[in-house]
């Protein structure tokens, strides 16, 4: 039997979205054709993109679907960069790489300049720094971009205070960890733009949104067929947009008791590593943050090692670290919070979903010491090497 506690990187589908899937899928019809099935679909589109923004607290037009996460992500930061004509760009040190990557290209290729703002010890944003920023630069920033809540951390990020300070500036958040999990307003929040996927909340991949505020336009990524306000042109996923907003209603619907159930399941998780491995250590904050993402460092082995043998006892768990060309890096989100390379390259992900039970969480906690002391042998015999 395989455990899953792997909820950050993608969510099981979930019945309803499935169902609601097979069946907008069965039915033809481009939802830009004037024709009647072509009109049929729209509406289900339309349908789904009001229930959406209902779910998200946005107007139907402010949502526009993608194709991922990372495609909303690059609309928002590349959109904004270019059609403000200003160069600077505000962001953490710890976003994930569908943010900084698309910055360091901008960086690379277009002239832009970046701001990094750090991450304190506890896992959150340097909200004085980023005052001293925008005092001192605030004409100059095309947008500040900081995520709603850390992948890899699971620590939720002060955003209403980063819009008190940016003032006019915009500010865009990704809030792909966040939505269906915690209390996630846009219109409350007031930030220019979000990023939603479908697949953090148990709908499928291939589809997700940017929330853009009315009035706010974007230089597009993609030219074509003018669709989505004309910023995101493509035909659209009828299937996908309408099991995304299934998926969404779903999760909001269940939220606080998911949040409740699976905080317990965490708590569990927390307490017995402690007993059964004295000396890990727990990188992620009790509160504000997502309920189910625990961040642990084991001193003395490597990721790689953990997931492995985790792997073959048939536990799914990632690595605090990421692969670039096959080179193992540790992880720069705990880098970033000033965490040691050699703990940073000996953490482990893992994170709790709705589906998981307490008693997959006490068979983890009941492998642990066999797992650490393998992955410490293996670690003691490569450095001796």
């Amino acid at each position: 039997m395989t455990i899953y506690l792997d909820h950050a990187a993608t969510t099981p589908i979930n019945i309803a979205a499935l169902d609601a899937f097979n069946e907008q899928i069965k039915k033809i019809g481009n939802a830009s054709s004037v024709h009647n099935q072509g009109r049929a679909v729209r509406k289900d589109v339309e349908d789904a993109r009001h229930k959406i923004s209902e779910l998200v607290g946005a107007m139907p037009s402010e949502i526009i679907f993608t194709a991922s996460g990372t495609e909303a992500n690059n609309l928002a930061i590349k959109g904004f960069f270019w059609q403000s004509g200003k160069r600077l760009l505000v962001t953490s040190a710890f976003e994930h790489h569908a943010v900084l990557d698309p910055i360091e290209w901008l960086k690379e290729n277009q002239g832009a300049e970046v701001i990094y703002i750090p991450v304190k010890h506890d896992g959150f944003i340097d909200l004085d720094f980023l005052k001293d920023v925008v005092a001192k630069r605030r004409e100059e920033i095309a947008v500040i971009s900081i995520m709603h809540s850390n992948n890899e951390l699971g620590s939720i990020q002060p955003i209403a205070e980063v819009v008190q300070i940016a003032g006019a500036i915009p500010v865009h958040t990704d809030a792909v960890q966040s939505f269906g999990k915690v209390p996630f307003n846009f219109e409350e929040l007031g930030v220019s733009a979000a990023t939603l996927s479908a697949h953090k909340i148990g709908g499928p991949l291939g589809v997700a949104a940017l929330v853009l505020k009315h009035g706010i336009d974007l230089a597009p990524l993609l030219h074509g067929g003018g669709q989505e306000r004309e910023i995101r042109s493509g035909t659209i996923n009828a299937p996908g947009i309408v099991a995304f907003a299934k998926a969404a209603e779903v999760a909001i619907a269940t939220r606080e008791r998911n949040f409740k159930a699976i905080r317990e399941l965490r708590d569990q998780l927390i307490t017995g590593l402690k007993q059964v491995v004295p000396d890990v250590i727990i990188n992620s904050p009790a509160d504000p943050a997502l309920p189910g993402v625990v961040n642990i460092s084991i001193p003395g082995t490597e990721s790689d090692a953990l997931l492995l043998l985790l792997d073959s006892e048939g536990v799914s768990a990632s690595a605090g670290s990421a692969c670039s060309a096959g080179v193992p890096r540790p992880s720069h989100v705990l880098i970033a919070m000033g965490i040691a390379e050699e703990l940073a390259d000996a953490s482990l992900r893992i994170s709790i979903g709705a589906s998981n039970t307490s008693e997959e969480i006490k068979k983890v906690i009941s492998l642990m010491p066999s797992v650490v002391e393998r992955a410490r042998n293996a670690f003691a015999v490569g450095k001796l090497s």
